[in-house]
């Protein structure tokens, strides 16, 4: 791994993906890594496109807060659909790691557009170049929240891993939600031992 690291995560409101992105940033800066992050959020609070672009090691302040077209080190998608617009910023033979959530678009409602089968996105992915971590909803621990058990998957089977250690993510959860650190420990733990498919 070279030595910065591009994450492009995607999804719709509610599901925690600028939470994802809070956790690797505060654990980044914890440990003096430079990090540059860039949120975007869609017009509603739930339903509507959330992104988050991470662009972590970098010691100069020579490049955006935005990730070019196949510059992504790693694509997260809590949305099984919105995986298909990330695709194109990662690099070839980056990693990819999509918890397969259906929330339908406008257009798939109004009927003007089919939703994209598992099959279909896990091609486009491998068409692409990038290696599928692909996980159920369904597989989710009834006592676990999506995003925390999803950077688990992440932590366990990415390149994140070079980056932080175990106990220094779990640092980071414990301290951002010290009322509940134990549950929420739990539930990513729950997700480094995640079923991946690909």
């Amino acid at each position: 791994m070279a030595n910065y690291y591009d994450i492009y995560i995607v999804g719709v409101g509610g599901q925690g993906v600028l939470t994802i992105a809070d956790i690797i940033t505060l654990t980044a800066t914890s440990k003096g890594i430079n990090v540059n992050y860039y949120p975007t959020k869609g017009m509603a609070q739930r339903g509507g496109f959330v992104k988050a672009q991470l662009r972590l090691g970098r010691s100069s302040g020579n490049f955006g807060p935005s990730i070019p077209e196949g510059g992504a080190d790693l694509v997260v998608s809590m949305e099984l659909s919105e995986t298909l617009k990330a695709i194109r910023y990662a690099k070839e033979g980056a990693d990819f790691v999509v918890l397969g959530n259906h929330f339908n678009p406008i257009a798939v409602m109004l009927g003007k557009a089919p939703y994209p089968s598992e099959e279909t996105v896990i091609g486009e992915i491998k068409k692409y170049g990038g290696k599928v971590n692909f996980l159920k909803p369904e597989e989710v621990p009834d006592f676990a929240r999506d995003n925390l058990y999803t950077l688990g998957a992440i932590y366990k089977n990415t390149g994140l891993k070079k980056l932080f250690s175990q106990s220094e993510i779990e640092k980071t959860v414990a301290d951002r939600w010290p009322k509940v650190a134990e549950g929420n420990i739990k539930t990513f733990r729950a997700g480094l031992e995640a079923e991946i498919y690909n």
